[in-house]
């Protein structure tokens, strides 16, 4: 593919949260760009990935680990269309409560970026 809202035909090896550069490209399982990684949240001390801030289109989506298909040198892959994926927010609100802290954290981010 050479359309540059798609994905490339291979996103290179594997690669661990802990190297994700700010700026990677996001696509959805379509093969869809989504929009490009803007902040990796995680937890460096213990190793635990949170899920990722997209910078999209639509504006600042928080994808929850649970929503990350693939990490991968060139690109990453997500679950479900960008617009699919919830706002940041302050007083976040979800089913899941992992959700609701991840949403926290990535408002934080956008608010007190470090």
């Amino acid at each position: 593919m050479s359309d540059t809202d798609t994905a490339p035909e291979d996103l290179g090896a594997p690669q661990s949260f802990l190297v994700l550069a700010d700026g990677t490209p996001v696509y959805d399982r379509a093969g869809d760009k989504a929009g490009t990684v803007a902040h990796v949240l995680a937890d460096d001390r213990e190793e635990i990935f949170h899920g990722l801030v997209l910078d999209t289109p639509q504006g600042h989506r928080y994808a929850a680990a649970t929503q990350i298909d693939g990490l991968f040198e060139h690109g990453v892959i997500v679950a479900v269309p960008a617009a699919q994926l919830p706002e940041p927010a302050e007083d976040a609100t979800a089913d899941d409560d992992s959700l609701t802290d991840g949403l926290r954290r990535a408002w934080k981010w956008l608010v007190e970026p470090k």
